[in-house]
């Protein structure tokens, strides 16, 4: 969300950012903000100036009571203003009235205005524009079939998509035996990896208050991924980066505290509404699964340096695994609103000889930090937000269908590479079950 101060003295440069990002139907709620702004205030200077005025009226009307017990002409003044005092206070209630209605219809509409892209995020509607930067390993095509994922895990007896679809319907999975054991060894790895790097690990809440949903994503992503429980102000979390960010909410950190740096795990739920709709068969795309997740809270200053080092992190610990990785800049129209800058990590697929997201890494600026009204006290003292960072470590089972594929052997077995070995029991082969 951006400061309405800005929105005010800069307009136009408000209007080309919703232009950059492809979404002309906002530019109305720019204009419709500044005017709102502008009864707001008058709101306030108005109610001010009846709550000075009545401060003043009743010293006088308690001078004029004092003075009618020698003057009893003074009490009918007395009475005179306190019928204007009446006055006054009806007219204050309404304004107080007023200005609550427009402080929420202000906030409705700044809410949906987009974040200001940073000046390097390449311009265009869809993710069709992303572009491919850089790449990190040899995309290998074996010279045998490389099955499903689906069928490929069933060769180990690792999964059971029927007895879940009798369950809990589509989009859920049962992990079993080696496979299971490998989706755990992945995540505990990837805790390990950034436990080196620094960061602290976390388990949060599974579950967040609406107020916390409202500061971490936008309207729209809210409604396409959020599951509500039923009778109470409580959201199932789509990521760990919603509860871990929610941790901040109206804190002041300390500035010698910052960075904040963290690494959470969590199942997460998602809806996943739209066209792509549920691969049934599949677990590339589905309701429930884990994460292992990156969180920076730093100053402003420190962020983009921040940005570069996360996702370098992902394309580190992807390359120990045997797994080649792309990444690709997210262009304007595919960032979410609340996005500065954001890039995507790419696994290859061999059998889809193709590369596919298993990593995202957002900067948000201080829209987070905006919203939860988290801060910290620059070296002269000053109030300043915070910027706000997350990437994904790990996200299995789909971060499983790039490691079973990249390190599948020609006689059906799979290669541990040695990094997960400790994680494995030592076990360096994963030999299928039929």
């Amino acid at each position: 969300m951006l400061d309405i101060k800005f929105v005010r003295e800069n307009p136009d440069i408000v209007k080309e950012n919703i232009k950059k990002k492809f979404q002309d139907q906002k530019l109305p709620l720019v204009d419709e903000v500044i005017e709102l702004d502008a009864k707001r205030r008058a709101a306030i200077v108005e109610a001010d100036q009846l709550r000075a005025a009545r401060n003043s009226l009743s010293k006088k009307i308690g001078m004029l009571m004092g003075q009618a017990k020698k003057d009893p002409s003074k009490l009918e003044e007395a009475e005179a203003v306190k019928k204007e005092v009446a006055e006054d206070a009806q007219r204050l209630a309404d304004l107080e009235k007023l200005e609550s209605e427009l402080d929420a219809e202000l906030h409705k509409r700044m809410l949906v205005i987009p974040q200001i892209i940073d000046e390097s995020v390449p311009l265009g509607p869809d993710d069709s524009c992303n572009v491919e930067v850089q790449r990190f390993g040899e995309p290998v095509v074996p010279d045998f079939p490389i099955p499903y994922h689906v069928d490929l895990m069933e060769r180990f007896d690792g999964i059971d998509m029927d007895a879940a679809g009798r369950v809990s319907g589509n989009g859920f999975y049962y992990l079993l035996g080696d496979i299971a054991r490998l989706h755990e060894a992945v995540l505990a790895y990837g805790r390990d990896f950034m436990i080196g790097k620094g960061f602290t690990y976390c388990i949060p809440p599974f579950m967040i208050h609406g107020n916390v949903v409202e500061g971490v994503m936008s309207q729209t992503d809210m409604d396409g991924m959020m599951y509500k429980i039923e009778g109470e102000d409580l959201y199932l979390i789509g990521t760990s980066e919603h509860s871990m960010i929610g941790r901040f909410i109206d804190q002041i950190i300390p500035g010698e505290k910052l960075p904040q740096t963290l690494t959470s795990y969590s199942p997460c739920f998602r809806k996943e509404k739209g066209a792509h709709g549920i691969e049934e068969r599949g677990v590339y795309r589905i309701h429930q699964f884990e994460k292992q997740e990156m969180i920076v809270v730093c100053k402003p200053e420190e962020s983009k340096d921040w940005y570069e080092k996360l996702w370098q992190y992902s394309v580190e610990l992807f390359r120990s695994m045997d797994i080649p990785v792309r990444q690709l800049e997210c262009c304007s129209g595919d960032l979410a609103d609340l996005k500065v800058k954001s890039c995507d990590i790419e696994a290859w697929s061999p059998r889809q000889q193709k590369y596919f997201e298993v990593c995202s890494c957002s900067n948000l600026g201080d829209a987070q930090a905006r919203r939860l009204r988290i801060r910290y006290k620059d070296e002269n003292g000053k109030m300043q937000l915070c910027h706000t960072l997350n990437n994904t470590c790990v996200a299995p089972p789909r971060m499983l269908i790039a490691f079973l594929e990249n390190n599948l052997q020609a006689d059906g077995t799979v290669k541990i590479p040695e990094v997960l070995w400790p994680y494995m029991g030592g076990t360096k082969v994963l030999v299928p079950k039929k």
